[in-house]
């Protein structure tokens, strides 16, 4: 086992970075099996726990919280505009704004709040609907014309002469940012504190099937005996459903994002602009953290595109001039998996025990608690949590899908 973690400051340091976890070898049964490491996954195994499921293991290919959990942009909002998507996110944000005393321990969140930018005729009626559509979901959310927009975020250019100009944006006061590593090992300690056992460099290689049920994970390190499988590998779950033969309409996209070298505070809140696909945030230490949409092609590698990063540079220094001679410091890019109405998939599978949580494109990380809450519940109950119940595999089929495409201001 490896981590590659920083201790938050005031956090009781172990005599060896493995005495976090409660490690075990894995050739032995358990009443759940989660597949992924991830913050979808440890969240989940922290609210089994709350429910008194303890006997748990939590199986990762690589090291805690190494995949998506470590390349994302720790954006959290809840403006999404369909009833089904605003339900989950602002259930995860209420969460989110407890997080820190329900765990125990430090994670940084930062209440913001995010400006989502308008630049044409179109975007200004799509986002004045986005904004109703939120109040009467109880979400916060206001309209500003461009002066207003100034007043919030002083750094965002908002004159009528640029290539994209600012007609206005929503505001969503209550969003924010938090330290995805601090809140992984949250909550990776306290379902190590409840018994959970949590073992890395695990890799699923297959399932042992007999009929509708899953009886055992095959791994790198041995056969795990389940009574239910959760599968919240994000970025890979085409590839575990694929050994399971169950088809899922998932692409899996190259999502790449950048942070600038340290700077002074000058960024007050969150910037998005999906007309040309670029958010900009401050991270704690300083850095101007970027991201743009995803590569249109294909792919499970953690690079991508040259010309994506160009464009992104080149909105971001036209939105924010001051940002001109700002440093690069490094580039990234995770694997995000996308459904055909960039809403995710969560519920059940033709498998009687075995669960999905999957598809969360660019929305992953804003909805861990909430998601882990929900999906707990689900698996606990061997039946979808009515928050999750209309993002389950069957919409595909009825067509009753949840399309979110464009209309909660990201670019997938």
């Amino acid at each position: 086992m490896t981590t590659a973690h920083a201790t938050p400051p005031g956090a009781a340091l172990p005599e060896h970075p493995d005495a976090l976890w409660r490690d075990a070898e894995p050739q032995r049964s358990y009443d759940v099996v989660i597949v992924g490491g991830g913050g979808h996954g440890l969240a989940t195994a922290h609210y089994l726990a709350k429910l008194g499921i303890t006997d748990v293991a939590v199986v990762e290919k690589g090291w805690l919280a190494g995949g998506n959990m470590a390349r994302n942009t720790t954006l959290i909002r809840s403006n999404y505009l369909w009833d089904e998507s605003a339900g989950i996110y602002e259930h995860a944000l209420r969460l989110w704004e407890g997080l820190e005393e329900d765990l125990g321990y430090p994670i940084l969140f930062s209440q913001r709040g995010v400006l989502n930018l308008a630049h044409t005729e179109q975007d200004v009626r799509d986002s004045v609907r986005r904004v109703e559509a939120n109040k009467l979901n109880g979400i916060d959310a206001e309209w500003l014309d461009p002066d207003e927009v100034a007043k919030v975020c002083p750094i965002v250019n908002v004159s009528a002469d640029i290539r994209y100009p600012v007609q206005g944006a929503t505001f969503q006061p209550r969003a924010g940012i938090a330290k995805h590593d601090y809140v992984a090992w949250g909550f990776a300690r306290r379902a190590s504190d409840a018994g959970i056992d949590i073992i890395q460099d695990c890799e699923v290689t297959g399932f042992v099937t007999d009929g509708d049920r899953v009886t055992g994970v095959r791994t790198t390190r041995g056969d795990i005996g389940c009574g239910t499988v959760a599968l919240c590998a994000a970025g890979h779950t085409s590839v575990l459903l694929d050994m399971l033969g169950v088809p899922a309409p998932l692409q899996s996209h190259p999502l790449q994002a950048l942070v600038s070298e340290l700077l002074e505070p000058v960024h007050p809140t969150i910037v998005m602009s999906n007309a040309v696909h670029v958010y900009v945030s401050q991270a704690h230490k300083g850095e101007l953290v970027m991201g743009a949409g995803v590569d249109s092609y294909n792919g499970y590698a953690q690079r991508g595109a040259f010309h994506i990063i160009e464009r992104q540079m080149a909105a971001a220094v036209e939105l924010f001039p001051v940002f001109a001679r700002a440093h690069l410091l490094r580039s990234w890019a995770g694997v995000v998996d996308v459904t055909p109405d960039a809403s995710p998939i969560v519920g059940r599978t033709p498998y009687d025990n075995v669960f999905l949580n999957c598809g969360w494109g660019t929305g992953g990380f804003k909805a861990t608690p909430g998601i882990g809450w929900a999906f707990a519940d689900t698996v606990a109950h061997g039946r979808p949590h009515p928050l999750i119940a209309p993002f389950g595999l069957d919409r595909f089929v009825t067509g009753a899908l949840v399309d979110e495409h464009g209309a909660a201001a990201v670019a997938h």
